[in-house]
């Protein structure tokens, strides 16, 4: 059992963890060896939950757990405890609804006071060392709640079952229903009037890109041909591209913007962000046309294949905001640092293209103050700035690139953000799925082979021996069993590099890691995916995810990989459990329907015009690969696609209607079918596209 007089985090794997195992708390990592202490010392415990990038954990950490008396303070009255949230997501989850229940909001840091037992009576997100504008600080609050726990006993007890009674209440299904008819345009009207015409984007400030909900707009274009959904889209993708959330010299997006015109990010990287901004912009520039969401999709991928990518193959987690102390010093610049790379005009292009100001071009987020920094941006197209000087737009194009080359190679000598270089597994499936569409719709064998290397490793390292999953990988360890997300995110990686290479291994593993997910986690009596395996820590309750937030829930992106397996495979059974799912939180999505349009992709699949598209053919014959280069040129986010090639002894037992969709008169022949029922086979790619049409 460790001391209970040290910190004793130095032999954790997380970098959050590890960020802290200096501090003069005596932190443990979540254990039972801690919790029995509690119990033997009779002490609360303090839970305290972040993540390596996260800025405002940094500046509660700098306050509070570095400095000497307020550890003093902590040591005295608590048993404290570290959770990494991206480690341990089960755990976030569990006290994140907590303290959205008691406070009605949450965020990082999260602070959770409990019972030895794990019930909570007290929850927080960040806290100052001193009391501020009528908020507590630990220096008032740590006594407060030393006070309560010795002499009102009863009260805190009474509270924490109360707490724990109301959270395993609130995680009850909803009541089965069905989703209305009227669904899709409900959604659609609530993220209508929500729009930002101006700027982009839902709501004002701060601004979260949701990918998911832009997908949802795209596909809901495509399919009510409702154009306003898809110029709400492209109005969006072009705000986020042309502001600061997006790195203009280095590729990939930031977390959010704190402004409503994002300007003003958060600057870490996460994985996550980048594998969904990748979808958006990839079916984005199907739909729409718009070269600028192409280029973005090749930056993004730049950054992802050059500054996350572990050198086996798999993707590390996020890249901080802070370096030298302060957040987005890596990314940010002064005038005279322009004046000091170029000479002339140059210079005046630079400033002008991405609009810096000497006295900088953005006010500091807790002063308000100009900081004589800017944050790189555009106003203008390319089109635009080549109007406005009158030169030819290709050689504008040539100037601006030369000149983020330059400022590239500059800011690679400042000291970088801190890379927290865990390995998760649902993070990388999010990173495998979208390198695989990229890869098939821009042609990029280049994006296939490194999500193929990616699955390798997540294969070779992130799977028991039983053929469940795990959740972390880092420094030759992989722990924790896999959640929901783990599961329903690589088996969408899986999918999408099945159509991106029609490697029948890959519809293989999607099939058997799907029956091992039904296995430990499908709830047989209410329906849906519990976030937790049937074999992890139960902690006040399994809990089902539904809500989509800055990621889709793992419920809905498992019921379209139901839908897409359940139509390859021809098993009905698949199909039942989505509506299953969709009944389970009917009532909560009639009510909010913008809050589940992962959810109502899959609805949309399921309601509308969904195909199965079957080439029988060899894939390197010229007249298969004009046929699904037909089929990767228009945008049918609706459908399977399954090569039947000559000599394939699997897919006949995986998908047996293939067993008669053969070639017809010696040639690479299309079968378009809908709801299980085909159409007229043709060898002809424009016949094939009239039927999907159709």
């Amino acid at each position: 059992m460790p001391s209970i007089n040290k910190n004793s985090l130095s032999e954790a794997k997380s970098p959050y963890l590890l960020q802290h195992a200096d501090n003069p708390v005596h932190w443990f990592s979540w254990s039972e060896e801690a919790f029995e202490i509690a119990k033997k010392e009779d002490k609360p415990i303090f839970l305290s939950i972040g993540y390596a990038t996260c800025h405002w954990c940094h500046v509660m950490a700098h306050e509070s757990f570095e400095d000497e008396t307020v550890a003093e303070l902590m040591n005295k009255t608590f048993i404290n405890i570290k959770v990494d949230r991206e480690e341990r997501p089960d755990i976030d989850n569990t006290y994140m609804h907590v303290c959205q229940m008691l406070t009605g909001r949450g965020g990082w840091p999260l602070t959770i006071i409990m019972t030895p037992d794990k019930k909570p009576f007290y929850a927080a997100t960040y806290i100052p060392k001193t009391g501020r504008q009528g908020q507590p600080g630990m220096m008032e609050l740590v006594p407060r709640l030393a006070h309560l726990w010795d002499n009102e006993r009863d009260k805190v007890n009474g509270s924490a079952k109360e707490i724990t009674q109301a959270f395993q209440k609130s995680i009850q299904p909803d009541g089965s229903g069905t989703l209305p008819d009227d669904i899709l345009p409900k959604a659609y009207n609530q993220l209508k009037k929500t729009f930002d015409a101006v700027h982009g984007g839902f709501g004002s400030a701060p601004k979260f890109p949701t990918p998911h909900t832009l997908i949802f707009l795209l596909r809901y274009a495509h399919t009510s041909g409702k154009e306003e959904a898809g110029k709400m889209v492209e109005k969006t993708l072009t705000a986020m591209r042309h502001g600061g959330l997006f790195d203009h010299l280095g590729g990939g997006f930031h977390r959010y913007s704190t402004d409503a015109h994002w300007l003003l990010p958060h600057f870490e990287k996460m994985l996550y962000d980048q594998a969904m901004h990748l979808m958006a912009y990839t079916e984005g520039f199907q739909l729409l046309g718009n070269p600028l969401f192409e280029q973005t999709v090749h930056d993004i991928a730049t950054y992802l294949l050059r500054d996350l990518q572990h050198a086996d193959g798999p993707f590390y987690s996020a890249e901080d905001a802070d370096s030298e102390g302060e957040e987005g010093t890596f990314y940010v610049w002064t005038i005279d640092e322009i004046r000091e790379i170029f000479s002339g005009a140059d210079t005046e292009l630079a400033i002008e293209v991405f609009n810096l100001q000497e006295e900088g071009n953005y006010a500091d987020e807790s002063t308000g103050r100009r900081t004589g920094k800017n944050i790189l941006h555009r106003t203008k197209s390319i089109v635009e700035l080549a109007d406005d000087r009158d030169i030819d737009e290709a050689v504008l194009k040539q100037k601006l690139n030369d000149i983020k080359k330059q400022l590239f190679d500059v800011r690679e000598k400042r000291e970088r953000p801190f890379l927290d270089d865990k390995i998760l597994t649902d993070w990388n499936g999010l990173a495998i799925a979208a390198l695989a569409k990229a890869g098939r719709i821009f042609d990029n064998a280049e994006y296939i082979t490194q999500a193929e290397r990616a699955l390798q490793f997540i294969y070779e390292h992130l799977q028991n021996d039983n053929g469940t999953l795990l959740h972390r990988y880092r420094d030759g360890k992989a722990a924790i069993a896999g959640t929901t997300d783990d599961y329903a995110f690589l088996i969408w990686g899986l999918i999408e590099l099945y159509e991106a290479t029609f490697k029948t291994e890959y519809l293989q593993k999607a099939i058997h890691l799907q029956t091992m997910f039904i296995e430990t986690h499908w709830d047989e009596q209410q329906g849906g995916f519990f976030f937790t395996s049937s074999e992890s820590e139960e902690l006040l309750g399994r809990k089902k995810e539904y809500f989509d937030s800055a990621l889709p829930s793992g419920n809905s992106v498992a019921a379209l990989n139901l839908l897409r397996l359940g139509r390859i495979t021809a098993t009905p059974d698949w199909e039942q459990k989505v509506e299953n799912i969709m009944q389970s939180t009917a009532k909560t999505a009639r009510q909010a329907p913008a809050s589940f349009t992962q959810l109502l992709q899959a609805h949309l699949w399921a309601t509308g015009n969904a195909f199965e598209v079957v080439i029988a053919g060899n894939k390197d014959e010229p007249k298969t690969r004009e046929l699904l280069k037909k089929l990767r040129e228009e945008y049918y986010p609706h459908k399977v696609l399954i090569l039947n090639s000559p000599g394939d002894n699997i897919l006949g037992d995986i998908a047996p209607f293939t067993a008669h969709q053969k070639m017809q008169n010696g040639k690479p022949t299309a079968y378009v079918c809908r709801n299980y029922s085909c159409e007229e086979p043709t060898n002809d790619a424009e016949r094939m596209m009239a039927l999907l049409r159709e």
